[in-house]
C-alpha cells in the first residue's frame, strides 16, 4: 500500500482533506488517514491488486491504532480509520467476487505492530523503562480489531511482528473482542526477521516465535517485511517443518537501495519465490514493501502451477 501511495506524490492538502483542514499537526505521511480523506485512491489501489490476481486484500490500517495515531494527534479517530478502511477493501473485494464467483476475494484486517515496544526500552540509559504497557496495547488493539471486523474484514492479520509481546497483546485483544460477542474471524500472524541473525528485533529465533504464539488457534503463521525472498528461505523452512498451522510469506521486493527504494523486478522476485513453492513451504503467498500489482500478478500466475504445503489442510477453509 505504501509503495503505491508514493506513486501519487500527494501533498499535505491531500492528507488533510476538508475535514482536517485546520488540524494542528502535520498529516503528510499518515497513509492510513487517506481512507477518510482520499478513499478514491485507496479503492483504486485495492482494485489494481485484485485485477492482478490477489485473493486477499490487506486493509490500509497498518498504523491505525490510537497509539500510532497519537503521533498525528488523531488517536480519537482510530475506530473510524479501521472501520472505513475495511469497508473500502470489502466493497472492492465483493465487486470482484461477484464478477467471478469461482475466485472469491477476502479482506484481511491489517493489525500493525504499533510504533512502541512492550519488551524493550527506548532509553539506553534506563533499560527497565517501557514506553507502553501490555494493557495499553490490548486496549488499543481491541479498538482497532472492533473497527476492522465491523467494517467487514474476513480475517485479521497481526503482521510485521518485531516484538512478540506486542503480538500477544493483539491476540489477547482479538480473543477478548470475540468473547464479548464480536463476530469471530480467523487470525493470521506474521513476524519479521530483522537481519541475518535470524531473529526478531526482540531477540527471538523463528522457532521461538512460533512456539510463543502457538497457544492460539491460528489460521496461519508466517514472515513478512525486512528481507527479500532469498533471505527469508531458511526461516520459512523452519516454519514449514515445525508449524501445525498454514504457513505464509510476504517478502519484500528484494532489499532497499541506498535511497530506501526497492528495485527488484517482478520477474526476479518470481524466480526467488519459486524456490519456496518447489520445496512446498507455503500455503499463502504475498508481498510486502516494494511489491506492486505487477509483482503480485507474477506471483499469482506462479502459484497456480504448484500445490500448497501439505499438513495443514484442516486449517484452511474451503
Amino acid at each position: 500500500m505504501g509503495t503505491m501511495i508514493q506513486r501519487y506524490n500527494l501533498d499535505e492538502e491531500d492528507f488533510r482533506g476538508e475535514r482536517f483542514k485546520n488540524h494542528k499537526s502535520s498529516l503528510k505521511g499518515n497513509n492510513d488517514l487517506l481512507s477518510i480523506t482520499r478513499p478514491d485512491i485507496i479503492e483504486t489501489i485495492h482494485k489494481e491488486y485484485l485485477a492482478a490476481g490477489a485473493d486477499i486484500l490487506e486493509t490500509n490500517t497498518f498504523s491505525s491504532t490510537s497509539i500510532a495515531q497519537d503521533d498525528y494527534n488523531l488517536s480519537e479517530i482510530a475506530y473510524e480509520l479501521n472501520y472505513e478502511s475495511a469497508k473500502i477493501a470489502k466493497t472492492a473485494a465483493d465487486e470482484f467476487t461477484r464478477a467471478n464467483p469461482e475466485k472469491p476475494r477476502w479482506v484481511a484486517g491489517s493489525v500493525g505492530p504499533t510504533n512502541k515496544t512492550a519488551s524493550l526500552s527506548p532509553d539506553v540509559n534506563d533499560p527497565g523503562f517501557r514506553a507502553v504497557s501490555f494493557n495499553d496495547l490490548v486496549k488499543a488493539y481491541k479498538e482497532q480489531i472492533k473497527g476492522l471486523v465491523e467494517g467487514g474484514s474476513d480475517v485479521l492479520l497481526i503482521e510485521t511482528v518485531f516484538d512478540t509481546l506486542n503480538a500477544k497483546a493483539a491476540l489477547f485483544a482479538a480473543q477478548d473482542y470475540f468473547d464479548d460477542g464480536g463476530r469471530t474471524v480467523p487470525v493470521m500472524v506474521s513476524g519479521t526477521i530483522t537481519d541475518a541473525s535470524g531473529r526478531t528485533l526482540s531477540g527471538q529465533t523463528t522457532e521461538a516465535f512460533l512456539v510463543s504464539v502457538s497457544h492460539v488457534d491460528l489460521l496461519s503463521i508466517g514472515l513478512n517485511c525486512a528481507l527479500g525472498a532469498k533471505q527469508l528461505r531458511p526461516y520459512l523452512q523452519i516454519l514449514a517443518k515445525e508449524s501445525t498451522f498454514a504457513v505464509s510469506a510476504h517478502p519484500n521486493a528484494g532489499l532497499p537501495n541506498e535511497f530506501g527504494a526497492y528495485d527488484q523486478t517482478p520477474e526476479s522476485m518470481k524466480n526467488e519465490v519459486e524456490v519456496f513453492l518447489k520445496e512446498g513451504l507455503l500455503n499463502i503467498l504475498g508481498g510486502c514493501c516494494g511489491t506492486t500489482p505487477e509483482h503480485i500478478k507474477q506471483l499469482a500466475l506462479l502459484a497456480e502451477k504448484y500445490q500448497p504445503r501439505k499438513g495443514s489442510e484442516e486449517k484452511i477453509p474451503v
